[in-house]
């Protein structure tokens, strides 16, 4: 026996003092409403309601319980709105790549405030944002895709010492090519051909490893010449000592004093997705106040998230065609 559902009959017929009336009123049929009392009458041993008259009339019994079942229900319902608010105000992690923008992240968290949901930041490798999603543990995750699936595309480029030869000349925002890393003769060892590129960890995920690979084939480096890098801070002492070429986005090369120059194939370039886990529907939905702080945190610029566009005029044919192998 559901016995909410039989006490929420058994009170409307009480207030309603009619089985028609208490059955509009909870949106049931009327037999369905006259088992639920006749079950419970059953269950508590007497009758609750008087029948024999044309309009019915609680009985001894059935004013003497109802009390005790308006109270069970009145419980019930601030138990409901308890688990509501606790459910609202409870944190959800947001997953974000190591070395985000803290003031962005900021932003974030109080957007988050603002619409009533706290949210608690976490970094985490690629592989595992994507699986705290699938198993709850996440709420929100930044998800790499490729760029040109990507609601975010934050530009990759190659970081330096300000005294290596080659990346440092040309200008702030001189595009960095692959084939200008081939060795050539006249160049000595602080020239960028003559160093490793180094990549972290958030690029060491299958779809940019082989387009990488591709890539450095394409523009004859040896397979050896971009190699995966330990800690981030090891990688960046190293670039900074000069020692090696370091392959990550502009904010983190900025903060740092490295030089950066973007890398001019876009195929090469992080593509991110904002995604939320399922709900118990097994929908899963973004918020849109969440995406700008989170495209801003990445390093994804002004006219760098959106929609991806497809089959625009503007679209780079030549770096589709690469994305395809």
């Amino acid at each position: 026996m559901d016995l909410l559902a039989h006490l929420e009959a058994y009170v409307a017929t009480a207030d309603e003092a009619g089985f028609s009336r208490a059955a509009d009123r909870l949106g049931i049929a009327q037999p369905l409403l006259s088992r639920r009392i006749r079950t419970l009458e059953d269950h508590l041993g007497g009758p609750l309601f008087d029948r024999s008259r044309r309009q019915i009339t609680t009985t001894e019994l059935g004013m003497l319980l109802l009390p005790y079942a308006r109270d069970v229900l009145d419980r019930t319902q601030r138990l409901r709105q308890a688990a509501d608010s606790a459910g609202r105000a409870r944190t959800l992690a947001v997953a974000v790549p190591a070395h985000c923008a803290p003031a962005a992240l900021a932003r974030a968290i109080r957007a988050g405030t603002e619409h009533g949901i706290t949210l608690g930041v976490r970094e985490l490798p690629p592989q595992e944002r994507v699986l705290g999603l699938a198993d709850g543990s996440l709420g929100y995750a930044l998800v790499r895709v490729p760029p040109e699936r990507g609601a975010l595309r934050v530009p990759l480029g190659l970081a330096s010492a300000p005294d290596v030869a080659d990346l440092a000349c040309g200008g702030p925002r001189r595009s960095a090519h692959l084939e200008d890393l081939r060795p050539r003769r006249g160049r000595g060892t602080r020239s960028a051909a003559a160093l490793p590129v180094l990549t972290l960890p958030e690029d060491q995920v299958p779809h940019h490893e082989d387009r990488l690979e591709r890539a450095v084939a394409r523009a004859g480096l040896p397979p050896g010449r971009f190699r995966p890098a330990g800690p981030a801070a090891d990688a960046l002492a190293a670039t900074l000592a000069g020692q090696a070429l370091l392959l990550c986005a502009e904010p983190f090369a900025r903060q740092h004093g490295a030089h950066w120059a973007p890398l001019g194939d876009r195929t090469l370039h992080r593509g991110y997705d904002v995604r939320a886990a399922p709900d118990r529907s097994g929908t899963a939905s973004v918020p849109g106040w969440l995406v700008a702080p989170l495209a801003s945190a990445v390093g994804a610029g002004d006219g760098e998230w959106g929609p991806p566009r497809s089959g625009a005029a503007g679209d780079d044919l030549p770096a589709r065609l690469a994305a395809r192998g």
